[in-house]
């Protein structure tokens, strides 16, 4: 005999669990679509459809990925580098991390402190779900990337900005101070920062994971733009922190900016033992590996030549000297000097338009694509990338211009 399970409750209506249209979980639906994504992806809409769009929204090197590296996947293609790897990624790939920071920073971390993932955005998403319970509270400076408020979201914590607005965007130890709670349990530092290219200096850094550490929170400090500093400013790492702090601290790194490699989907941790084991776990049960080619390419990357990374931050150094004056000459826009990655973040209060309007305008009338500061949690401010040529960023800048002065 059959027996069939019951689908109607007592009033003849299906269950509360058996909806007819599909219901995001909870943790999913309260994430929204990145939005800086979201500017390239019609962007490239408009360009297929013929429109001569002048994307300054995407935040991806202009510059192909470098001719050894390329070399090297094709060598690892054809030596049959194409099955499973470890999780965490191989060991030959753990001691090329640990070698480039020995050699950038003089600091050495073992395997058991390395992960490799699927970029650093993956990075955030198993930190996040291995530390955070229900209702944690996660410090996140204002402006922030778009993907750390969601990552948050997914692992149900709760998000407290640390604001920064009145101290010019300048994250510091006492700001970090005015929003904490009993219920923090992790802060986020993202120095160089996207959006707003400022660099928190070394002593400040300090101060900050100081703070945070005699508050019993962890850190992760997100450090993708690390290489990508402007003169008089050097390359810093949470890496180079006392040990005492430094075992409270992850560091989320990629290969996408420094080496022109966004898509080959590589980034890194370094962080203690056990948090790394247990992100290793999660890694494990959701995309396995790295992807075993782009790993052998990561190689070279970190181990080769790196003329290429001095080359491309010559060309961000010219574009930013030509951008920023720029701007401030465009009437309604004050923009302070960017210290580090490779975007403008341009004060837009005075044009009488919000962020969002402006942004659509420019769009729709200029064919300009940039990004609206409410993307990064500060209405009033454009992100403008400069990872694109100087030709372009003329023209652009232009297209701007002629927005502006018909409002």
């Amino acid at each position: 005999m059959t027996v069939e399970a019951t689908t109607t409750t007592a009033a003849g209506e299906a269950p509360a669990h058996r909806a007819d249209a599909f219901q995001p979980a909870s943790r999913v639906a309260g994430m929204s679509m990145s939005k800086t994504m979201a500017v390239s992806a019609l962007a490239d809409q408009l360009r297929r459809a013929g429109v001569d769009v002048i994307d300054l929204g995407a935040g991806e090197p202009d510059f192909p990925t470098p001719a050894n590296i390329r070399l090297a996947a094709a060598e690892a293609i054809e030596a049959g580098y194409t099955k499973y790897t470890a999780a965490a990624g191989t060991p030959n790939l753990k001691q090329a991390i640990s070698d480039r920071f020995a050699a950038d920073f003089g600091v050495r971390y073992e395997h058991a402190e390395i992960l490799a993932a699927a970029g650093a955005k993956q990075v955030i998403f198993n930190a996040m779900a291995t530390l955070i319970e229900a209702e944690d509270e996660v410090l996140v400076p204002k402006p922030y990337w778009v993907t750390f408020p969601e990552a948050v979201t997914f692992a149900e914590g709760r998000t407290v900005w640390v604001e920064t607005e009145d101290q010019d965007f300048r994250l510091t130890a006492d700001a970090v101070e005015r929003a904490l709670t009993p219920r923090s349990k992790l802060l986020i530092i993202n120095s160089p920062s996207n959006p707003s290219g400022l660099v928190v200096p070394p002593d400040e850094f300090e101060k900050i994971v100081a703070l945070a550490v005699s508050h019993g929170l962890w850190v992760v400090s997100d450090e993708c733009y690390c290489r990508f500093v402007y003169d008089p400013v050097r390359p810093f790492s949470a890496t180079q922190l006392p040990d005492s702090l430094r075992s409270r601290v992850l560091v989320a790194g990629s290969l996408s900016k420094t080496y022109a490699m966004t898509g080959w989907r590589i980034g890194y941790a370094l962080g203690p033992r056990e948090w790394i084991k247990a992100m290793t776990c999660v890694q494990s049960h959701s995309t396995s590996n790295p992807t075993s080619v782009s790993q052998q390419a990561a190689i070279e990357a970190l181990t080769g030549p790196q003329e290429s990374v001095a080359e491309m931050l010559q060309a961000y150094s010219e574009r930013r000297d030509w951008l920023i004056p720029a701007l401030n000459d465009l009437p309604g826009i004050t923009c302070t000097t960017p210290q580090g990655a490779f975007y403008a973040f341009p004060n837009v209060k005075g044009t009488g338009l919000s962020s969002e309007e402006l942004t659509t305008r420019l769009l729709e009338e200029a064919h300009v694509a940039v990004t609206p500061g409410d993307a990064f949690g500060a209405p009033g401010y454009l992100r403008l990338s400069y990872a694109t040529s100087l030709e372009k960023l003329q023209a652009g800048v232009e297209r701007i211009r002629g927005v502006l002065t018909a409002l």
